[in-house]
């Protein structure tokens, strides 16, 4: 599933639209997938999005996948000067959005693109290998 987000204000419906696409993985895929973790992917989803909006002109493309056990949530923009991760600073105010990312999700990368970049990261779709689809413990 993808979408064209063109301003800020934009960054609720992305947010939405990952909702409802975890909605969708759940209940025509049968993939688990619990409340912490689409939560999760909102985050991600935010982060992303927001971050394009800030330091890069036009519109962003988000694009969510599901695949094996987790969701790929990229974010596509038009400048090519990868992301700054900054190291971890108790004492720092903001600038917390990729570290975040980086903490939560399985993996996260980087891609130019002809033109612009592309920023993805995988959330697992399951809290632990013992969960149903709405996160409850399997006996």
């Amino acid at each position: 599933m993808s979408a064209t987000f063109e301003a800020s204000e934009e960054i609720a419906a992305a947010r939405d639209l990952a909702c409802f696409f975890l909605s969708d993985v759940r209940a025509v895929h049968g993939l688990p997938v619990s409340g912490p973790v689409t939560g999760m992917v909102q985050l991600v989803v935010s982060e992303l999005v927001t971050n394009a909006h800030k330091h890069a002109p036009g519109p962003c493309l988000l694009t969510l996948e599901a695949e094996d056990r987790a969701v790929r949530v990229s974010v596509w923009d038009s400048d090519p000067t990868p992301p700054a991760v900054m190291a971890p600073d108790p004492s720092r105010i903001g600038q917390h959005g990729l570290e975040i990312v980086m903490a939560v999700c399985e993996s996260f990368a980087v891609h130019r693109e002809p033109v612009g970049k592309r920023v993805t990261a995988a959330v697992t779709l399951a809290d632990g290998p013992d969960e149903d689809a709405s996160g409850h413990r399997l006996m």
